[in-house]
């Protein structure tokens, strides 16, 4: 069992930096759907066509899953590239990351014998974004970056990036989709719990329940209708004059994100993505329409509707947001300030307080308790307590409450709130009732690990794999030697 829970402890912290150097740096993918031969018969070989007058020797191949090769030159550059990024990776072999490449090369190898899709345009969105964050590195500099990555111009560097990010998007989605549908019982969390001997059972750490109350600036109606009179103006230029929607949201579109996608979010109707209201009025347009004027949390829009693809839609949007006037920053926290003053004296309560005056929707019907989004339930545990809800109440007696703090929403609007530290659970070993959320996630990981180890070894006996030089010595944790 504590094999187990090490294996899931591993799986946790290793794959999300293997696959960040596999997305974020090159991998030479001019060779990636080449196919070696080899002269075991017991394996089900690729058909490949060979022109034997012209052959030739493919130097440095370290393995072959399926319709895709593994370089020699892989390893270290993917250890080199990690290193670089700031992780300590003295602790992982060589042949970790070969089995690594290896598992991810057979999901994109079955990906794709399964029809899953991964669209162009989406993967090249994530091109265009990290390109940007990569030149960011750079100071902007083209030149450098091709130099970075040995790449002639900006094309073939960007062909490499979008074979790579396919890879990996087909990569993770047949992961996904052979976990997706699988769930635990309570019978099944308590069968698992209970077969961890009492030694060895997990300690969660210390946990703080918290909760706040917020006030946030009001924007008066008048600054409302003279951002919607400016998209109208917007849009009626557009329509009317010929002007350019792109220039407008270049000059005065207010969203960050927007950019680094290339001036376009693709929609699919079956993911959902942005926020409800955005969607609903996206879905709603004819292709090459304009919206009127809608609000959401960030702001107000203005959609345009470039083009429709089955369920996928590409689409650009103007946000423009209210300015919020100094006397409406100054009211809010006074505001809050009085009802601090009226739980500190005694007054009313802090859970009563945030149901009747916070202005923070998500939170005010539970008295202002947070939820922690990791586990669903209110409990946040100190070691991995976000970074700036930690700072705010990280000298807070149990029950005391916090002065009036400044905060932003995740629009970026400033907002006040008050926080105060409601429960308290010391570090402990784990115990059914209590941690049933927490010991119900690691039952899930632990059959969702035995899918996968299943699925792998069928898929492995059914696939074409080579492996070539020292790797063959590789004591691997799956049977890719096939032994």
């Amino acid at each position: 069992m504590q094999l187990r829970i090490n294996s899931l402890r591993f799986l946790n912290s290793i794959k999300p930096l293997i696959t960040f150097g596999l997305i974020v740096f090159a991998v030479n993918i001019t060779a990636a759907q080449e196919i070696i031969e080899d002269d075991k018969k017991e394996d089900v070989k690729p058909k490949v066509q060979m022109d034997t007058a012209n052959a030739v020797k493919v130097d440095g191949v370290a393995a072959v899953v399926g319709d895709y090769i593994i370089l020699d030159s892989d390893i270290p550059k993917n250890r080199a590239q990690l290193e670089a990024s700031g992780y300590n990776t003295k602790d992982i072999k060589d042949c970790e990351l070969m089995g690594k490449l290896l598992e991810d090369k057979l999901y994109a190898h079955h990906a794709i014998q399964d029809s899953i899709e991964v669209s162009d345009a989406e993967v090249r969105q994530q091109v265009d974004y990290q390109l940007e964050q990569f030149l960011q590195q750079v100071n902007g500099s083209m030149e450098r970056l091709l130099e970075f990555y040995n790449k002639d111009d900006e094309k073939s560097l960007r062909d490499e990036m979008l074979e790579i990010n396919k890879a990996n998007m087909l990569a993770r989605r047949m992961q996904a989709k052979v976990v997706e549908e699988i769930e635990v019982t309570p019978e099944e969390v308590r069968t698992f719990f209970n077969n961890i001997p009492k030694e060895e059972r997990p300690f969660f750490g210390t946990a703080l329940k918290v909760a706040r109350i917020v006030a946030k600036p009001k924007v008066s109606e008048e600054e409302k209708q003279k951002v919607i009179d400016r998209l109208k103006e917007f849009k009626a230029d557009v329509e009317e004059n010929g002007a350019s929607f792109r220039s407008k949201v270049i000059l005065y579109g207010e969203d960050p994100g927007l950019k680094q996608s290339g001036y376009k979010y693709i929609l699919n109707r079956k993911k959902p993505r942005m926020v409800k209201e955005f969607r609903q009025v996206a879905f709603s347009l004819q292709e090459g329409e304009i919206s009127e004027p809608f609000e959401t949390d960030f702001g107000f829009h203005i959609i345009h509707l470039q083009k429709i693809r089955g369920q996928e839609y590409d689409v650009s949007h103007l946000l423009l947001r209210p300015k919020v006037s100094n006397e409406a920053i100054s009211e809010a926290k006074e505001r809050l300030e009085k009802v601090r003053q009226r739980i500190v004296s005694g007054d009313i309560s802090f859970s009563d307080a945030a149901r009747e005056v916070s202005d923070e929707e998500e939170t005010r019907a539970e008295g202002g308790q947070l939820i922690n989004p990791e586990t669903q339930d209110y409990n946040f545990e100190l070691t991995k307590m976000d970074t700036e809800l930690y700072t705010q109440i990280q000298n807070l007696e149990d029950g005391e409450v916090s002065l009036v703090l400044s905060d932003q929403e995740r629009t970026g609007d400033i907002k006040f709130v008050i926080l105060t530290v409601t429960d308290r659970v010391d570090e402990h070993e784990a115990d059914y009732a209590r941690d049933f959320l927490k010991i119900k996630k690691l039952a899930l990981q632990e059959k969702q690990i035995k899918a996968i180890e299943k699925w792998q070894s069928e898929k492995i006996m059914d696939t074409y794999i080579k492996i070539g030089g020292a790797y063959r010595d590789c004591e691997f944790s799956s049977n890719w030697l096939k032994k």
